[in-house]
């Protein structure tokens, strides 16, 4: 029987690096695109050692419009300088900034010192930054339209200082970490300050996240009144809210999109990780449900 094999041709390894792409060839544009896929860190570490043509493009301010840097729990590199050196590249080209874990006041200060053009920060899970430094970084901030500042340890005066420095503030996340209490024996503190400062300062809020927020009933119909423009509205573990029948028909009514209190959080709400874990006790449906049969029967 005869083969009908063709025979294989065996190239030359000259013939095979013409076949090779030469990513120098690349229009400068197009090359930025790919390298911005990287991220900070491979960008930092590694593209711009590669050639003076990528140095230079790892320069130019235009290639840092959006800073990420999330999930580097643990991570073997500085990433609080690796951040810093990135926000020096891109100065006021930066629009947007997004951190978890490793943020500290002196990454603030950097941030505020050398952007004057942000409109979005995310500080996630940053638990060394203080009060005072973030109030004076605020100042900074006058064109920020969408900021959130979740599981920090950030209070009322760096809310104050947003509201008063931020008129262009549309987006409010301020979420707290969730410990997994116990509804039905929670005696937790009370506490409207950061209500109020939130009513007081930012009457152009379109959309607001407050899980495990210690205020209360005071303290929402504060923000209903004070924030009129609000369409999604996310209170989640504010254990110490009773909502009334007419204080969630105002809810109701009012926002487009409403999260209430007794609503679980799972793993689509964010990272999936220790700070936000599934939990929905039932006992909070009774509760509502003996609130609406006792105002039924008066």
């Amino acid at each position: 029987m005869v083969s009908s094999s063709r025979p294989i041709k065996v190239m030359k390894f000259e013939d095979l690096i013409q076949l090779v792409p030469n990513w120098l060839e690349l229009p400068r544009e197009l090359t930025s695109k790919i390298l911005q896929l990287l991220g900070p860190v491979e960008i930092v570490r590694n593209a711009r050692q590669v050639c003076s043509m990528w140095r230079n493009i790892c320069r130019d301010p235009s290639m840092w419009k959006s800073i990420e840097m999330i999930k580097g729990f643990n991570s073997p590199y500085n990433l609080e300088k690796i951040c810093m050196y990135v926000v020096d590249q891109g100065c006021d080209h930066v629009e947007e900034i997004n951190v978890e874990y490793f943020a500290t006041d002196e990454l603030i200060k950097k941030i505020a010192e050398r952007t004057t053009n942000l409109r979005r920060i995310r500080i996630s899970k940053c638990l060394k930054i203080s009060d005072k430094i973030f109030s004076d970084a605020a100042k900074k901030f006058s064109l920020l339209e969408e900021l959130e500042l979740s599981f920090n340890d950030l209070n009322k005066d760096s809310l104050e200082a947003i509201g008063q420095n931020c008129p262009h503030l549309k987006t409010l996340k301020f979420n707290r970490a969730y410990k997994g209490i116990k509804c039905t024996s929670y005696k937790g503190s009370k506490c409207n300050k950061e209500a109020f400062a939130i009513a007081k300062t930012m009457p152009g809020l379109k959309h607001l996240e407050l899980w495990e927020n210690k205020l209360t009933n005071d303290g929402l119909i504060t923000i209903l009144d004070g924030c009129l423009n609000l369409e999604f509205l996310d209170l989640r573990m504010c254990y110490n809210l009773v909502m009334f029948e007419d204080l969630e028909k105002r809810c109701d009514e009012n926002i487009k999109y409403f999260r209430h209190s007794d609503e679980y959080i799972d793993e689509h709400d964010d990272d999936n990780d220790d700070h936000v874990k599934e939990y929905y006790c039932k006992c909070r449906d009774r509760n509502r449900k003996g609130i609406k049969e006792s105002r039924g029967r008066r």
